[in-house]
């Protein structure tokens, strides 16, 4: 296990998160990118229990991405697989695994009060906390991707699925963006990675 995460997890919090996965049937492997999810945890046939989480994320989002799927695991193991997968159970799981971890030994100062909001509700991804998502993706590599929010108005864009849109008005939380070759409207979160088609 500690040969499967260790690069990825920042040295200070490595122990801590070892005891967290100290589970009989419980699997950590670590994926290849994957643009629809950053993690996920499954229950094998055989009675196992699998996490995966991307290898690109940098150890800061790998942290509550592992952390978020280890809640799933719990919540499941105890109140039964009838829950919603997160829905208060697995919410209440995720705020206890998490609450350890908002300290500056874990996470960069900065982070910490993003993360402290963000944990009184947690939702079903944290890129849909803006303010979060945007605060993390400064410790990501160098991308040549621009966010959704930083295109002028009446811009086409492209998504990594070659799907071509073209930017419209923002709602509150949402931007409205057309599908160019469909003419459907799809509600895009402000800080999805898109790349600028040139006019």
């Amino acid at each position: 296990m500690k040969h499967t995460i260790k690069p990825f997890v920042n040295a200070s919090v490595l122990d801590q998160v070892l005891l967290l996965l100290n589970h009989d049937n419980l699997t950590v492997k670590v994926k290849n990118e994957r643009k629809t999810r950053h993690g996920d945890y499954r229950r094998l046939p055989n009675g196992k229990h699998l996490i995966t989480v991307n290898s690109n994320l940098n150890p800061h989002r790998f942290l509550i991405t592992l952390i978020h799927e280890i809640a799933h695991f719990e919540a499941f193991n105890k109140y039964g697989r009838t829950i919603k997968p997160h829905g208060k159970e697995w919410k209440q799981t995720f705020q206890r695994l998490m609450l350890p971890f908002i300290n500056p030994e874990a996470f960069p100062m900065e982070l910490l009060p993003l993360l402290a909001r963000h944990f009184k509700n947690p939702k079903a991804s944290s890129d849909t906390d803006i303010h979060l998502s945007l605060a993390l993706k400064q410790f990501d590599a160098d991308t040549d991707k621009t966010y959704v929010f930083e295109i002028p108005i009446g811009s086409d864009f492209k998504l990594y699925n070659g799907k071509v849109f073209k930017k419209g008005n923002t709602r509150t939380k949402r931007i409205e963006c057309v599908e160019i070759s469909t003419g459907k409207l799809y509600l895009f979160n402000p800080n999805a990675e898109v790349e600028l088609v040139e006019q």
